[in-house]
């Protein structure tokens, strides 16, 4: 399919399943300390010959002895008495093997001992803080790029919502509306923007040689680069953000002159605008405005912010309001078919370590699933020949 002009495609992202590989996304006591630890105190145990119980308690870090540190540490984990407890012994089990390192046994120059520790340190430093009078505690809210895997540290902590919170990686699509294949696949950290993921999706059609004529997206998309940097010949629908003002005049009851650069309010009064900016009603004339208590309470006037892209914002919303536009938005369905059928097959374990072997892992599932998408259109074919 290389050489595809006018592709109509749809994209979509999976933030709502998380993809990830291990469970080590709570707070920085279960496990990711003492995972970390355990993985240094191994390797010294292997090049030693000797158990890891053995080594960890020659570095008087007996929470390491054993298969669990939750096991252990043996505490009521609701009590946050306990978990204060907890958090000492853990960081005070870090001191201990810090001070045996320092001590030089054998095989504590290998890479892995070093590499453990700095993770290690890493997440103390991510996860814990010195309040007055040296008492210490787990952060309250997330660092950034807060670190949640000993194993994986491209893994990070995203959210679809307030409430909603994705761990590990996310999926993201490009399907062809027509042939039903998936076209590109992107792969991101939880954390990342969708919109960042479209550079990858770019690469991916230059590779095929394939122009997108129509691109079916979501909103989160609509700040990506493909979109603002998009040419003319690429159509984008979506469904646009609301406007809303309370009971007072939106933004959709001022219209827009773009050819001109003129916004007009609802009492026929235009001023200039420019896009990515805020536009302000004289205040004088607001003050007159026999529609004033229908606008603004503001003693300044009203005033009216343009998104860098609100031609297309307008676009979009004229469009949904046609029942033709609105069938259009529901076109994008059969992507979130794809994605549920290419997550349903991948799982929502990560079968690699790393974005660049997941983001291989994904491609191969996209292949099986164009596979059965062709092995479907032969046999369709094969029964309307009959």
């Amino acid at each position: 399919m290389t050489g595809t002009t006018n592709l109509r495609s749809g994209m979509r992202g999976n933030p709502h399943v998380p993809f990830w590989r291990e469970a080590e996304a709570g707070d920085s006591l279960r496990p990711p300390i003492g995972h970390a630890l355990r993985k240094a105190l191994s390797v010294i145990a292997r090049q030693q010959g000797r158990e890891l119980a053995a080594v960890a308690q020659d570095a008087e870090a007996d929470l390491l002895a054993g298969s669990s540190l939750k096991a252990a540490l043996d505490l009521d984990w609701d009590d946050p008495a306990e978990r204060g407890e907890a958090l000492s012994r853990v960081l005070s089990t870090l001191e201990a093997v810090e001070r045996f390192l320092a001590q030089g046994p054998l095989g504590s120059d290998q890479p892995g001992v070093a590499e453990n520790l700095e993770i290690a340190h890493q997440v103390r430093k991510q996860d814990v803080e010195v309040l007055p009078e040296n008492v210490i505690r787990l952060r309250h809210g997330v660092a950034k790029e807060r670190r949640i895997s000993v194993e994986d540290g491209q893994m990070r902590h995203g959210r679809k919502s307030r409430s909603q919170r994705v761990d590990g990686y996310k999926r993201h699509v490009l399907r062809d509306l027509d042939s039903k294949v998936v076209r590109a696949v992107g792969l991101t950290p939880a954390n990342v923007p969708e919109a960042q993921v479209t550079e990858a999706i770019e690469e991916d059609l230059a590779a095929q040689q394939a122009e997108l004529g129509e691109l079916h997206i979501d909103r989160a998309y609509l700040s990506s680069r493909l979109v603002r940097a998009r040419s003319e010949d690429l159509a984008i629908y979506c469904k646009a953000w609301p406007v809303r003002n309370g009971d007072r005049f939106p933004k959709t009851a001022f219209n827009l002159d773009f050819e001109q650069g003129t916004m007009r309010c609802p009492n026929k009064v235009s001023i200039p605008f420019q896009l990515g900016k805020v536009v302000h009603f004289p205040e004088d004339t607001c003050a007159v405005c026999p529609l004033r208590l229908q606008c603004t309470t503001s003693s300044h006037g009203r005033s009216v912010s343009i998104h860098p892209d609100e031609r297309l914002l307008v676009e979009l919303r004229q469009r949904q309001q046609a029942k033709a536009g609105r069938a259009k938005l529901r076109e994008r369905v059969g992507v979130e078919h794809a994605l549920a059928h290419i997550g349903q097959w991948q799982g929502e374990r990560a079968r690699y370590l790393g974005q660049r072997k997941n983001l291989f892992d994904l491609r191969r599932v996209a292949v099986v699933h164009n596979l059965h998408v062709l092995d479907h259109l032969m046999a369709h074919r094969q029964t309307e020949a009959a």
